[in-house]
């Protein structure tokens, strides 16, 4: 199979929750009308089990009807499936099964805990290069959940497989984001992994963001990102400001729980979360209802 070297993941993807049920199944029901509301409000790419996707605790039988029910709802949008693990053999297995679903690329986050050298994150993604060839690979650098940090000096070297396409930078660092931006290579693309600096992210070279907030409110989170990628600034900072408090409401404990609580608000699931998360508090409740009543949202 021929390299998709050149798929392109800009613009605005939002990484998907999973909606459970009270006894801690996942929603199904739920779940479609989420990728419905999302994909209809004008994400870009669709990314199903991901960090907001409760990934880590998602059992192996439920992966399958989830990417194929992403892929059934999606209106014609990008599908990109994560597939990361801290062992290689299940990361590779995992995105040559997303590869035969159907999905049109691999989140693939840093292995986490196992703390690779750069060494190591080369054979790791080339093992899965190798399960799924030609299959186009967003690498999720998300140092605090991983506790491992890929610098850009480590991205260069994988820049090198031609099936690492894209990187989800999600260190929170604006200085390492602008250099992972100056020292991109011709046809790789830069996403920011955070809400809040989509805007600087942007600025500095990111051509999209992987978005939260976008399950709540795709239309407005695209509208940020399609202001800032066009150099439109008052109307970009004029988004943002407005949309801000919402953005920091989401993050008060740990994602997904405020935000399962607000697409509870917006009638699009329960706020239920598996454990070790337990759902929102009522003060981070309180929060979310004036930063949606601040944005504008009823």
């Amino acid at each position: 199979m021929t390299s998709q070297a050149i798929a392109d993941f800009s613009g605005l993807s939002v990484a998907l929750a999973t909606p459970f049920t009270a006894s801690g199944e996942v929603d199904m029901k739920a779940f479609r009308a989420l990728v419905k509301h999302v994909a209809e409000g004008g994400a870009d790419v669709l990314v199903v089990l991901g960090s907001t996707g409760e990934a880590a605790t998602i059992a192996e039988s439920e992966r399958d009807p989830l990417i194929a029910a992403t892929l059934e709802e999606a209106r014609g949008k990008k599908v990109v499936a994560g597939t990361g693990h801290n062992s290689t053999r299940q990361t590779a297995a995992w995105t040559k099964r997303a590869q035969e679903l159907g999905a049109h690329g691999a989140l693939i986050v840093t292995p986490f805990y196992n703390k690779p050298t750069p060494q190591g994150l080369v054979a790791h993604f080339r093992a899965a290069a190798d399960a799924a060839p030609g299959l186009p690979f967003i690498v999720y650098n998300v140092p605090g959940r991983t506790g491992l940090n890929l610098t850009p000096g480590a991205l260069q070297l994988l820049w090198q497989n031609e099936q690492v396409v894209a990187v989800k930078e999600s260190s929170g660092n604006v200085a390492q984001i602008s250099e992972v931006a100056r020292t991109l290579p011709p046809g790789k693309t830069l996403l920011s992994g955070d809400d809040n600096l989509a805007l600087a992210s942007i600025a500095v070279g990111a051509e999209g963001l992987v978005s939260v907030l976008g399950n709540m409110i795709p239309k407005e989170t695209r509208q940020l990102v399609e202001a800032a990628r066009a150099g439109r600034r008052a109307e970009a900072v004029a988004l943002n400001n407005r949309l801000l408090p919402l953005i920091d409401a989401l993050f008060v404990e740990s994602n997904p729980i405020p935000l399962k609580a607000g697409l509870q608000m917006l009638g699009l699931g329960g706020d239920f979360v598996r454990l070790p998360l337990v759902p929102a508090s009522d003060a981070t409740r309180a929060r979310l209802k004036e930063a949606m009543a601040h944005a504008g949202i009823r």
